[in-house]
């Protein structure tokens, strides 16, 4: 139980590290947001848990594939907020897009025999 809170507590300073360094320097949160922090933390902790050079390579592979289909919302956000969308359905919007490009990625995919 203490690995997890320890694994929770990490994951979460990081998170509120780049909203504080948001708040201050948008381009700079936005920077630490972008670096791949979470996904080598995962890897970490799934390495430690399992120590399995083949799911950490399942697990490697999937995530470049999940983070293209995650790319265009970053787009899409800012232009529905400069039109004058709340952020909360603009948020919404941005991730049901995300969602939608998953199912499409995954389903593309497997029509190249590449399961994720």
């Amino acid at each position: 139980m203490g690995y997890l809170l320890i694994k929770a507590a990490l994951s979460g300073i990081i998170i509120a590290i780049v909203s504080e360094v948001a708040r201050r320097a948008p381009g700079l949160g936005a920077l630490i947001a972008s670096l791949p922090l979470i996904s080598v933390l995962g890897m970490i902790w799934l390495w430690r848990d399992t120590e399995d050079t083949a799911r950490m390579a399942d697990h490697a592979f999937a995530t470049f594939w999940f983070v293209l289909p995650s790319l265009p919302m970053f787009l899409l956000i800012p232009v529905l907020l400069n039109r004058g969308m709340a952020f909360w359905p603009s948020l919404a919007i941005g991730c049901a897009l995300t969602v939608v490009l998953y199912l499409v990625m995954v389903w593309t995919l497997g029509r190249f025999g590449i399961q994720l």
